[in-house]
């Protein structure tokens, strides 16, 4: 949990920072539409990265072992961050300065590809029977805890140095902690030990000689629904999380902070029910939660846009609490030991991570992009962003309905 929660502090800045104040910096010179659509175009190729580290990560990781990937994906990740804290702007470097923070988000997405797929199976391998789901969501904790990291140490810099210093050279400031966070996290990093489960096969010598090639030649089908269940979840959290900054600018006026407000509350409030549902599905199986999430999860943004027209700060901040922790987290909690159980242990790490991964960028990586763009089009009113959700959420909800309820099942020998 602690690595991740630094991985993901990390990766998270960088979407705050795309939907604030990266268009100014580094997209200056274009209208307003095409600037967000630039930054969000340089946070969305951090996911398409990702697939590309969760092969060599999974290949690696099946291969050696858990904790050296981990150990490798977060140093990538706080050199990539810490250098973008020292990123000259456009008005420094021209378009040098877009080409250089497109280069480094890459980095960040090589690295965030490998981090889930081994904190998932470190955490799920060494879980107890019956406890797989909870064990598992300290890992989605990261996420919950990055971001209000994140958030918080953003909204922090910004309110106390005042908007025009925070524009000036404030922003660095969040990046540049991350290299304080990354020693934190490897002095815990190394101390890892990967589970029996793995240990017994690599002494066995049964280790996948090509476990990504293994896993898309035996296992193709649960990489499909594993992509599938990725999609409404990540496109949803990233539509009220990272998308909603940039609306609500827009709704409220520049410099408002209720999008940061409503992100930092329903951060805090993961720590609850991310856990929460996990537990639940421990007890009842991670379907029906998944099948609630998928379906809700299209009133649940449809809300968030009503409660953003009323202009109520009170409204919008209810609205992301019950779209993120009672819909997003009911498919988010589970999700880790879902995945992990799906696999067999000769090509876990792969598997679970190229589900993970691919679904990240097909839908969370291009959804503020896509948003953005469907809000042009429909003329300021949302609801195409609302249609275009809803395709997203009708895959995921087949994808639950047809994949095998693990929870009961041994996560089972090497075969």
């Amino acid at each position: 949990m602690i690595g991740t929660t630094i991985e993901w502090y990390d990766f998270y800045l960088y979407a705050t920072a795309s939907a604030l104040v990266f268009k100014p910096l580094f997209f200056p010179n274009v209208s307003s539409t095409a600037g967000t659509l630039a930054s969000f175009a340089t946070y969305a190729a951090g996911f398409g990265a990702r697939p590309i580290g969760a092969v060599v990560s999974g290949h690696l990781g099946d291969r050696l072992g858990r904790k050296t990937v981990l150990v490798g994906a977060l140093l990538l990740m706080g050199v990539a961050t810490a250098a973008i804290g020292v990123l000259p702007t456009y008005a420094q470097a021209g378009v040098a300065a877009p080409a250089l923070l497109a280069a480094l988000r890459l980095i960040q997405g090589l690295a965030v590809g490998a981090e889930w797929g081994g904190a998932a199976l470190l955490s799920v391998e060494h879980a107890p029977p019956g406890r797989r789901g909870l064990f598992g969501s300290f890992t989605q904790l990261g996420s919950p805890a990055g971001m209000l990291l994140a958030t918080g140490v953003f909204a922090g810099t910004r309110i106390g140095l005042g908007s025009r210093a925070f524009l000036d050279y404030g922003w660095r400031i969040p990046f540049l902690l991350s290299i304080i966070l990354v020693v934190i996290g490897l002095l815990v990093r190394l101390r890892l030990t990967d589970a029996e489960v793995f240990e017994r096969l690599r002494r066995d010598g049964a280790q996948a000689r090509l476990p990504v090639i293994e896993v898309l030649r035996t296992q193709p089908r649960n990489v499909l629904l594993t992509t599938g269940l990725r999609l409404s979840q990540i496109a949803l959290f990233v539509l009220l999380t990272t998308y909603s900054l940039t609306y609500l600018d827009t709704v409220f006026g520049k410099g408002s902070q209720v999008g940061l407000i409503a992100v930092l509350i329903s951060s805090a409030l993961g720590f609850l029910s991310t856990p929460g549902w996990a537990l639940l599905s421990d007890r009842v199986g991670r379907r029906p939660l998944y099948l609630f999430g998928a379906g809700a999860g299209v009133f649940a943004l449809a809300l968030f846009f009503v409660a953003a027209a009323t202009g109520s700060a009170i409204a919008v901040v209810l609205a992301i609490v019950v779209g993120v922790n009672i819909v997003h987290d009911s498919m988010y909690g589970p999700q880790a030991a879902w995945f992990a159980e799906l696999f067999d242990v000769r090509v876990r790490y792969s598997g679970a991570s190229l589900g993970y991964q691919i679904g990240a960028v097909l839908s969370g990586g291009f959804a503020p992009l896509i948003a953005a763009a469907l809000l042009s089009i429909g003329g300021g009113r949302p609801w195409l962003i609302v249609v275009y959700f809803a395709v997203l959420a009708a895959i995921t909800f087949v994808s639950a309905h047809v994949a095998r309820d693990t929870y009961r099942d041994d996560l089972g020998e090497h075969v």
